[in-house]
């Protein structure tokens, strides 16, 4: 048999698979995608929609290595990846070696599978398909979307807002998540309300009963919303009790509980989320590594199926297996009489792909963990009981529900429940996110009907209505699946776009959004709306999904968004900052009477007093870094225009000031200037400030090697050792030459042949359309 080469994206897969096929194989690693669209102008063409690609510069080397080993070989295997970048990644291959006019008369076969395993890897080789041009079409449509949207919405933001922001297809749709629930908290005013409860004992164990009726009335959150009220109904109620409830209403039943279904992409990365404190992106890194396979005695083996998928579907075979091992392991009757089937909940399950469970649950986690990593295992841990988890019975648990009267028309309820038969919930138990915690879990002690009851006492309960909680990945990922945006390779990446852009930040685990993502998304909503809402992106995904079932064409996709998009685009930018832009006005300057604003200028927030058309120049001060734009007030903006602040002199007779300017605050002595870094510029002293000169000066003096007498040329030491400059040219000093003998002559020598400095430059302009 001739020689047959194998592409997997990575060496990892690669080493993996290499040892299940053997002699006859040979596997490459294409170390993900090989070509892209050129980053410029005319990627896309805008009446064909034909896409103009350029190789990925850091794996050309990769792209050879496939190049030349497939000119020895018979036979090319596509082993990529089992979605739409898997494939496309295989259809860029082909179409490189078609271009090299390499193919002829070699068979090109596209293999798939979701777990490597040698059963799964040679029952793949056995069963070849081609490569499926609706799965490239949709994801080649995807990526245009993606580049359109990006490459002329983000210089119409870099124009109207701040240079080097950027507005995406499907990032923008959650950056408008964060900030409306943002806004939401702002917005929301709490409510005070009581709550009387119980405390009551009966055969020494104690309980509390919550007051649920009180003269005959139904008692509601808002019943009692003051002090005065508490106390009174409290007063009553003693008297009523006279010491003792009485047992009126006993009320027992029996739920059961499902297991929850086995992880998809985003449940896993919620779940991680919640109960291993993993980001999304560390949660995908992990999975991977545990997909393409993990040494744990006897050679590499993937130890979980594919991890991009939503789909809840595991195949007969794991079920098989998962029963087998649930039987033997915790008895027979803790396996349901047919296996359990769940239903994928997403409207746009992508193809068909298996939930992430382990490739074989007899590998159990603690009997592989000195295998793995602390990450592996913490994961590969979850993954494991999850699945275990959803092949088991109901968890059968009681609750009952006790109405004690105190009196005529007052009556308490204290709520309990007991675990009857665990089931599942012996193996695992699904987090939550923002849980209430009521206490109605706690056990009871046996109560009937005439019962009579030990009153310990009566407690007033203040409470306050809260918020809406911030989003934390896990509700964002969770709601981004709800609204049907982004897709199991996408969330991730979503993510950490938002926190890499600085649209939001993460504290204590949750999102909240800066000023500049509130700008950014005030901005879209204002003039974008269409492509920030909800409906829109989801619909978008759902005629990609089209796509890659081949009931769409991609080119009408294409053409029925950019029509649109492009004229609005247009529109936009031929209006002026100001009509697209509005600034959050505070007030008026009590001294000059001109009007105080604060906005987005191109290095940050800023206060700004008085406006362009004035007559005299408008004022500008930079916010601190612990205020925000959206809750600054005027008494606080008008507070930063104190700076400069004068301070006093040096001993030398130079003037002394605190300011802050583009690289943060400072001190400047007559003409020079020494960085603040931890005392405040609104309250430094003129003591403190000469502190900080007397530093710099120091620091100063032993940077100056030498100074030449006339001349501007300085010798001088720096962060990446001696050299010479005369303010406008810098020159090294080659190792041979001591810094400390230079003459001047040698000095100008090695300034004439040095390169002149580059500008700060703001970088490349936007090719214009």
């Amino acid at each position: 048999m001739g020689k047959n080469l194998v592409i997997v994206e990575s060496p990892a897969k690669a080493r993996t698979i290499n040892k299940y096929l053997g002699k006859d194989f040979e596997v490459l690693a294409s170390y993900g995608h090989v070509r892209d669209l050129i980053p410029k102008d005319g990627a896309v063409d805008l009446d064909s929609f034909a896409m103009n690609y350029t190789l990925i510069e850091k794996n050309k080397k990769y792209v050879s290595e496939i190049v030349k080993a497939f000119k020895k070989a018979d036979a090319l295997y596509l082993a990529t990846d089992p979605d739409r970048e898997g494939e496309a990644i295989s259809w860029h291959l082909t179409e490189i070696l078609a271009e090299k006019k390499l193919l002829k008369d070699k068979p090109v076969k596209r293999v798939a599978f979701n777990e490597i395993t040698q059963s799964a890897i040679n029952e793949a080789i056995s069963n070849p398909r081609d490569v499926s041009m609706d799965l490239v079409n949709a994801q080649q449509a995807r990526r245009a979307l993606d580049y359109l949207v990006g490459f002329n919405l983000s210089p119409l933001l870099w124009k109207k807002i701040k240079y080097g922001l950027s507005a995406g297809r499907v990032q923008s749709p959650a950056l408008r998540m964060i900030v409306e629930r943002e806004l939401e908290i702002e917005a929301f005013k709490e409510e005070e309300y009581w709550t009387i409860e119980a405390d009551c004992e009966k055969s020494k164990q104690k309980f509390v009963g919550k007051l649920t009726q009180f003269s005959g009335k139904k008692i509601q959150q808002f019943s009692i919303t003051d002090d005065k009220h508490a106390t009174d109904v409290r007063t009553e109620l003693l008297q009523a009790a006279n010491g003792q409830l009485k047992v009126v209403k006993v009320e027992k039943k029996q739920r059961k509980r499902r297991p929850a279904a086995p992880f998809i992409t985003s449940t896993l990365q919620q779940e991680a989320s919640r109960k291993l404190g993993f980001s999304a992106s560390r949660t995908m890194r992990i999975a991977q590594q545990l997909y393409e396979g993990v040494d744990v005695g006897g050679g590499a083996v993937g130890l979980i199926t594919y991890m991009r998928t939503d789909s809840v579907h595991l195949a007969k075979e794991a079920i098989g297996e998962i029963r087998d091992f649930i039987q033997n392991r915790f008895g027979k009757d803790q396996i349901p009489g047919q296996p359990n089937v769940y239903k994928t909940k997403q409207k746009n399950a992508q193809e068909a792909h298996e939930a992430v469970r382990p490739t074989s649950v007899n590998r159990v986690p603690d009997e592989i963990r000195k295998s793995l990593t602390d990450d592996q295992y913490k994961l590969y841990n979850i993954i494991w009981k999850r699945t275990v988890a959803s092949q088991m019975v109901d968890a059968l648990i009681d609750t009952v529900a006790v109405d004690m009267s105190c009196g005529t028309g007052n009556v308490f309820r204290a709520n309990g429940s007991a675990i009857r038969k665990p089931g599942f919930m012996a193996v695992y138990l699904e987090g939550t996110d923002d849980s209430n915690n009521g206490g109605d879990e706690k056990m009871l002690p046996q109560l009937k009907e005439g019962d009579e009851i030990q009153l310990n006492g009566i407690r007033n309960e203040q409470h306050f209505t809260k918020p809406p909680a911030r989003f934390t990945e896990a509700s964002l990922i969770k709601t981004l699946e709800e609204f049907g945006i982004g897709r199991p390779s996408t969330y991730a990446q979503i993510i950490s776009t938002l926190v890499s852009r600085e649209y939001v930040i993460l504290e204590s685990k949750r999102f909240s959004p800066t000023d500049i993502g509130r700008v950014v998304h005030r901005f879209l909503k204002d003039h974008f709306e269409k492509y920030v809402d909800y409906d829109f992106t989801a619909e978008l995904e759902d005629e990609l999904d089209a796509v890659s079932r081949g009931e769409d064409d991609w080119v009408r996709l294409m053409r029925s968004f950019w029509t649109p998009f492009s004229t609005q685009v247009n529109e936009k930018a031929q209006m002026a900052k100001d009509e697209l832009i509005e600034n959050r006005v505070l007030g008026t300057d009590p001294k000059s009477g001109r009007p105080v604003s604060v906005r987005m200028a191109r290095y940050g927030a800023v206060v700004q007093i008085g406006t362009k058309d004035d007559e005299e120049k408008p004022l500008f001060a930079g916010l601190k870094p612990n205020q925000s734009m959206e809750t600054i007030s005027l008494e606080e903006a008008l507070i930063l225009f104190q700076l400069p602040r004068e301070l006093g002199e040096t001993a030398e007779g130079e003037p002394v000031s605190a300011n802050i300017g583009r690289f943060g605050p400072y001190v400047r002595y007559g003409s020079k200037f020494a960085s603040i870094k931890e005392d405040d510029p609104y309250s430094i002293t003129l003591e403190r400030a000469l502190e900080i000169i007397d530093e710099k000066r120091k620091e100063d003096a032993n940077k100056i090697i030498q100074q030449f007498d006339g001349s501007t040329v300085q010798v001088l030491n720096g962060r990446y050792g001696p050299y010479i400059t005369d303010g406008s040219k810098n020159a090294r000093i080659p190792k041979s030459m001591a810094p400390e003998s230079l003459r001047l002559e040698e000095c100008l020598e090695m300034l004439e042949k040095a390169p002149t400095k580059k500008g700060r430059g703001r970088g490349r302009k936007p090719t214009k359309k």
